[in-house]
Formats: C-alpha cells, structure tokens, sequence
C-alpha cells in the first residue's frame, strides 16, 4: 500500500519529490497526486496518530472512489477466460467492454483504470498458502527440463539423456538419475530406484500430467491414472495425487529442486563428457550425495539429516519384491477357448469363447482379466511360436472326458468284445510314436461294435490278423464293409430265386412261343 503518512512526512520536512520517490518506492506521478490533495484539504504533519495511510486514502481520495463506484466494473471471471485464449489482448477487451457499456448507457472506465481494475483482481487470485508437511507423508517427482549429453565413442554424435528428480516434501531429500528417455520404462524404473534409494515408501505420491503417469486431468472427480502406475502405486502401498494442471505451486519443492539439481548437478558436469548413461549415472551419484549433505542457508543441519533423523523412520517398508513393469494388451477368446499373445497360446474358461479380455504381460506371468476380474493365470512361455498352455479345467466337460482316455482303457473296453479286437487295439496303439495320437483310430475301431455287432467286429479283427500281423483301423472297417455288402448281395439273390420259382417255370412261357 502507497505510504502516504510517510509522503506527507518528508514533504514536510523539505525532501525533493526525487527523493521522496526513493524513500517510499512510488512513482513521481503518485507523490504529486499526493502534495496535492493534502494541500486541498489543509492537512499537515504532524498527523494526528490514529490516522492510518488506509484512512489517508479514504480521505484524499473519496471522490474518485465515489466517481468508480458509479462506473461499470469489468467482468473478471469472463476476463481471465478470454485472457487465456491466443491473440486476445486487454486492449482488446477494454474496447469490446467500452462498446457494450455504450450499448447500455452506462460509464465505462478508462483504460488505465480498467487494466488497474484487472491487476487488482489477479493480485488477489495470486495468493499462496503455505502448507506444513509431515514427515514421510509425500514425495513429489518430475523429470528436469534440462538434459544431460552423451556422446558416441565411435561417431562423436552427442545425444541427450533425460533427468528424473524425486524429492520428500518435508525434508527435500533427492533423488536424480538420468534415462534415455521419458517412456513408460523409464518412468517406472526411475519410482523403484528412487524408493529402494529411501529406504522406504512415502504415503502420497505427487507426479505431472505426463502420459507415463496421468492420461486424463480434468479435476479431482475427473482423473484418470495410467494402468502401469496405477499398478506400481498398489504394490508399492501409494497413493497418486497429480498437480493439477498447469499449477506448479502443487509440487514446489520438485519444482524448485528442479532448479538447483541443474545447477549444481547437471551444470556441474557440463564440461565432462560421458560415453554411457551408467557413467552418467555414476558421476550424477557423487554430485547427488554432496548436494544433499550440503547445509541448508537458513536452517541448521542438511537435507540427509532431516531426513535420516525424521522422515526415514515415518516411510513405509518396501515390498518383499520389486516392481515389475507390466505390459497391457487386449485380446479375443478363439473357439479353442485359447488367446494368442505374442505367437503363444493360453487357455481361458470355455464359457468366455469370442469375449474381450484384457492381458498383463510380465516377463514371467500372462494373466488374463475379463471386466476387471481375473479369469486365467498361466507361466509366460518363450521359444517357438505356436505352443500351448493348458489348463484342464479350462476345458468343456467332454473335452476333459476325451483327455481321460489311456492306452489300458482301450485294452479293457476292447476285452469285453473279444481277443482278436484286443490284439488289432494293441496293434493300433503301437503304430504311432506318441500313443495319443492313435486315441482317435482306437475309438472309432471299437465304435463300430454299435454299428456292425461286437461278434462281427471280432470276425472282422480275426480276419484282418489273417493277413497282417498290424492291421489298421482302415483295414478292419473296409473288411466290415465287404462283409454287409456281401450279405446284401446273397439277400438280394435269394429274393430274385424266390420270384422265378413262383412262376413254375424256369424261362417262361414267351421263350417258347418263340419256337
């Protein structure tokens, strides 16, 4: 606020107006406006005590405030809207505002006063609050806008290295390594390093609206978490509260350690040159211990001491094992009840044949979700595409029949129909390489009992043995066929005899009336 008691004061006492500007920080324009209005109204130092410079400016300048009062005031909610789109100007809108109170009738403000006017309402939206933190309560992490610079040993192509920063918000603790680059990989190896370099897991977890963390920020009840570090945040027993966007004021100790971390990081080993992001690291390690052990400028002791002695023993333990990075793919149940991911095959509930599920890959798990509910878990599988993994209760009932069949079982069923059907079905089962393969030639040899009979089945296997020791299914059921066709054949005979008999001649009266 203008310091008028003190305007009026050195007037008094003979100071030039330069002087006076010096003295209080206020424009020469404003000390004029001031003499003047204290000449207008007789005042004179010394001021009575009470009087404040609030009262002064009641005083000095009531009427103006009674000349605005009469004036349309801006609309400043529609102001900062349109502010924030490209090419609108305040200039712009104080000759859109001066048309409409035209229109209206009504005073418009100056553009001075109309730009006074705005600023006063920013200035009052600029306010900050200063939020005390808890020990081990939240972590706050970015990645840095300067990068580092690697350099081909072969080449000399240099190459940049991206620098994530992780910070406690109570202590200011860090933690920074480079990668190179920001996806999704990195972004998760960056949170497991920086929380097994703690010792511990912070309770919240404050990120930016990167892709690797946030897809979607529209709000607190608008908010949608990449899956990956939605994943990451379960197993680590965190909770994700991004900033909100565009406001840095949310995660200022990130932001401001940002600052520093390229300062006496990042700048510090600008005239270094590394070949690898390892050697990168390594040297980033050096400069990370010193900068965190070295003593705060207004407070005693340094950020690894308030850490150690306050904030380590509030952090969470760390799970048993580490994270690990999650790949999410979608895919369709075929008619085998199998998914196919990436060549191989794994088996779901036959009752989600031609469904959607969802997949997560692990380098060692493929586990399948259908509405969010796991449904299927199986070892990943590695080596040549196209093999299965099974499960049997994943199966229809008659396919977890057919699996039950055995080589002993044909035996068995094939005794009930006679010895030569069991010396064919033996035949049978040792003609493949993999018994199971001839399941199928077993179950329709002994099949055929429904159709044919079980005693002319073993007619038929005895004949068969007759001419080859390893008769196939083949040869047994073309033998069946030439037995009923022959039957057929004698049939059809016997009923052609009967009709010439019936006659009481054997050629026909015609065949003498030829004669």
């Amino acid at each position: 606020m203008t310091k008028y008691r003190e305007i009026i004061r050195l007037t008094a006492l003979g100071f030039s107006q330069r002087n006076i500007m010096a003295s209080c920080g206020v424009a020469q324009k404003t000390v004029v406006k001031v003499q003047k209005c204290a000449r207008e109204l007789n005042l004179s130092w010394p001021l009575d005590e009470s009087m404040t410079d609030g009262m002064l400016k009641k005083l000095m300048f009531s009427k103006e405030n009674e000349v605005s009062s009469t004036k349309r005031m801006p609309d400043y909610a529609y102001i900062r809207k349109e502010l924030l789109k490209n090419g609108v100007s305040k200039k712009l809108l104080w000759t859109e505002y001066m048309e409409d109170c035209r229109q209206t009738g009504e005073e418009p403000l100056m553009y001075s006063q109309f730009c006074y006017y705005i600023q006063q309402d920013e200035n009052k939206r600029r306010a900050t609050m200063h939020i005390n933190r808890k020990p081990g309560e939240q972590v706050e992490v970015d990645w840095a806008g300067d990068t580092a610079k690697l350099v081909d040993p072969y080449t000399g192509e240099i190459t940049e290295a991206y620098i994530f920063v992780g910070v406690m918000t109570y202590s200011q603790y860090a933690y920074v390594e480079a990668f190179a680059d920001e996806k999704q990989q990195s972004w998760i190896d960056a949170h497991v390093h920086m929380y097994e370099y703690f010792g511990g897991v912070a309770k919240i977890l404050v990120p930016d609206n990167c892709k690797t963390a946030i897809i979607h920020n529209k709000g607190w009840n608008d908010q949608r978490i990449n899956t990956i570090y939605h994943e990451l945040a379960e197993h680590y027993g965190t909770a994700i509260i991004p900033a909100r966007v565009r406001k840095p004021k949310d995660k200022p100790n990130a932001e401001g350690s940002v600052g520093n971390i390229s300062t006496w990081i990042v700048a510090a080993l600008r005239n270094e040159q590394f070949f690898t992001i390892a050697e990168l690291n390594a040297e980033i390690q050096i400069k990370l211990d010193e900068f965190n052990h070295r003593p705060f400028q207004k407070k005693e002791g340094s950020r690894y001491e308030l850490f150690h002695d306050e904030e380590l023993p509030l952090l969470a333990p760390l799970p048993a094992t580490r994270y690990e990075l999650a790949e999410w793919k979608q895919a369709t149940v075929q008619f085998n009840y199998h998914i196919s991911v990436n060549g191989m095959l794994y088996s779901i509930p036959h009752e989600y044949i031609g469904k959607k599920v969802d997949v997560r890959v692990t380098g060692t798990i493929i586990e399948v979700f259908y509405n969010q509910n796991r449904v299927a878990s199986h070892r990943r599988l590695y080596g040549r595409k196209g093999q299965y993994s099974t499960v049997t209760e994943h199966m229809p009932k008659e396919h977890q029949d057919y699996l039950e069949w055995n080589g002993d079982r044909f035996r068995k069923w094939a005794e009930g129909i006679g010895e030569s059907t069991v010396k064919v079905i033996d035949s049978i089962l040792r003609s493949k390489r993999v018994e199971q393969q001839s399941y199928r030639a077993c179950m329709g040899l002994l099949k055929m009992a429904d159709k044919h009979s079980p005693a002319k089945l073993e007619e038929a296997c005895k004949t068969a043995l007759s001419y080859t020791q390893s008769p196939s299914y083949k040869s047994v059921s073309n033998i069946l066929i030439a037995s009923k066709n022959s039957e057929s054949d004698s049939t059809d005979d016997n009923t052609e005899s009967t009709k010439s008999n019936a006659n009481g001649i054997t050629r026909g009266a015609g065949y003498y009336r030829r004669k």
